[in-house]
């Protein structure tokens, strides 16, 4: 992690933490003018402004769900949000109604304005920390892509911007098909996946950790892998088979084998549609 990083860091949770305490004193206060009884009332603020915090980590961790579910999560986040910054200008309104100070005297609006950007400061500070935790650093990705330039290059020295092809003794083991129902009782599908390489047997793993492999190797886990939605490659069911196999893989190396495996499905679709246009005139 660079200093710059660790620095970001370092200020977004010291922003996160100060829009907390903020937001938990005020909170506090509304818990002992509803009648919470005496140590639950420092318990009150973690129940609204805690959850704002869980609310915003479960919809980066759910963004790929269906949306109703990211529906669902929105809807709970909004409403935490709403109701912290409601009680905060709330207790704000009626101190400020409350006060007679002889200096500057704001009027309730704005002072129920500013006291929301504690609740809001809170909120945007875990999602800054999560956002920047889930992206890599440019140095991190430069690290990535050497890697993945060094699996590109052949024994013999030479540099191949495409993976290995398979070999004979490869091409010739058909691969069990793990898709849906639909999909395993079509024969065009059944006949494409034959001519698919079977993924290698499951390594030992060494010592316990996982294992590097190549491009080829991991592609041939890949394609065993189950389809996603609309029966495309899925990068959550390939990036499990490759770490079942035993092997470690990054998030640009998985990235490029999906769009492998994905090009395979799209270039044997678009045989199948081909098919039917070169039937002879004379066979229907």
């Amino acid at each position: 992690m660079s200093a710059l990083t660790a620095a970001i860091h370092l200020g977004v949770a010291l922003v996160g933490t100060i829009g907390f305490a903020l937001s938990y004193d005020a909170l506090r206060q509304m818990a002992v003018a509803i009648h919470v009884r005496g140590v639950l009332t420092y318990a009150f603020p973690l129940v609204i402004d805690g959850f704002i915090a869980i609310g915003v980590a479960a919809l980066l961790i759910l963004r790929t769900a269906p949306w109703r579910s990211r529906l669902y999560v929105w809807a709970l986040v909004g409403l935490a949000t709403v109701t912290s910054i409601w009680a905060n200008a709330l207790h704000a309104i009626r101190l400020n109604q409350q006060a007679r100070t002889a200096g500057l005297h704001l009027d309730d609006l704005t002072v129920g304005a500013l006291s929301a950007i504690a609740p809001l400061a809170l909120a945007g500070a875990v999602h800054l920390d999560l956002v920047i935790r889930r992206h890599p650093t440019p140095r991190a990705q430069e690290g990535a892509a050497t890697t993945s330039e060094a699996v590109g290059h052949s024994h013999n020295g030479r540099h191949s911007a495409e993976p290995p092809a398979p070999s004979d003794d490869e091409t010739s083991l058909p691969m069990k098909v793990r898709c849906s129902p639909d999909m395993a009782e079509r024969p065009d599908v059944a006949e494409a996946a034959v001519k698919v390489p079977q993924a290698p047997k499951s390594p030992t793993k060494e010592g316990g950790h996982e294992r590097d492999a190549a491009f080829d190797e991991l592609l041939a886990i890949a394609r065993t892998a189950p389809l996603g939605r609309g029966d495309r490659a899925s990068r959550r069911n390939i990036e499990a088979a490759i770490r079942a196999a035993g092997y470690r893989i990054g998030k640009d190396r998985l990235t490029q084998i999906k769009d492998h495996v994905q090009a395979e499905l799209d270039q044997a679709a678009r045989q199948r549609q081909a098919e039917p246009d070169k039937e002879p005139v004379g066979a229907r």
